[in-house]
């Protein structure tokens, strides 16, 4: 099962961590766990890449983790990232609650 948690402060998004694979299809055929893999690596490339911010991230097999500190945070593309990227999940979680847990975490 994959567990995706986001991070909000004071109606803040700060970040996300996405953790395990959802053993929805073997191993490197498992087009769920795919999705969730892009949409997650598309935010981290976002923050690090297009809009040059600082971010704590993590990625290895099954984990992924980006976090910001509360002032980058503020940015309102950043939070337009990190909502496009929560909403993006939702779409693709829907029926899929057996593969997938998807909560927000206030911090």
């Amino acid at each position: 099962m994959t567990k995706i948690t986001f991070y909000k402060k004071n109606d803040l998004f700060l970040g996300f961590m996405v953790k395990g694979h959802t053993g929805k299809d073997e191993y490197g055929k498992d087009l769920l766990c795919c999705q969730i893999s892009t949409v997650a690596q598309l935010a981290v490339v976002g923050v690090r890449e297009i809009l040059k911010k600082k971010c704590v991230s993590q990625i290895k097999d099954g984990y992924l983790k980006l976090l910001l500190k509360e002032e980058d945070a503020k940015s309102e593309k950043i939070q337009f990232l990190l909502v496009t990227c929560l909403e993006s999940f939702n779409s693709i979680i829907i029926d899929e609650e057996k593969f997938v847990n998807l909560e927000v975490e206030n911090v």
